[in-house]
């Protein structure tokens, strides 16, 4: 991954996102060493600190994938938040840990789950818990 986008997260996402590691199961080890590198390089801020448009954890996303053009729409979440919802996608999937601490218009190449490379583009974020005062750990 080439000129990588600055990317933020909060402290408290950060606290919990390195927990979630610790526990990674061996399947996830690709995308969990990838996110740990997206951490180590993240401007970190306090959650009241947080821009609007910055995609955090439990935001609800609007995101493009290249090739393809497909939009979707999905929360972000933590691996033990997901369930049967087809709305969400967990920060140890491969685009969830890409998406993650980018702001609306940002775009990241990553590697994709079959090999090679896709461009996740950020369009918007829909909703932020920041935003809503809904921070918990």
């Amino acid at each position: 991954m080439t000129n990588l986008p600055p990317i933020t997260v909060s402290t408290v996402d950060l606290e919990r996102l390195y927990r979630v590691l610790d526990d990674a199961p061996e399947s996830v080890y690709a995308t969990a060493v990838a996110l740990e590198n997206e951490l180590a390089r993240a401007q970190v801020v306090d959650p009241e600190d947080m821009p609007p448009d910055v995609v955090t954890m439990r935001s609800i996303v609007r995101f493009q994938i290249i090739p393809g053009g497909r939009e979707f729409e999905l929360t972000l979440c933590y691996p033990d938040e997901m369930d049967n919802n087809p709305h969400k996608v967990s920060v140890l999937a491969p685009v969830g840990a890409a998406i993650l601490g980018l702001s609306a218009g940002q775009e990241i190449d990553w590697p994709a789950p079959g090999g090679g490379q896709v461009k996740v583009v950020v369009l918007g974020v829909t909703w932020q818990p920041e935003r809503a005062g809904m921070i918990r750990l």
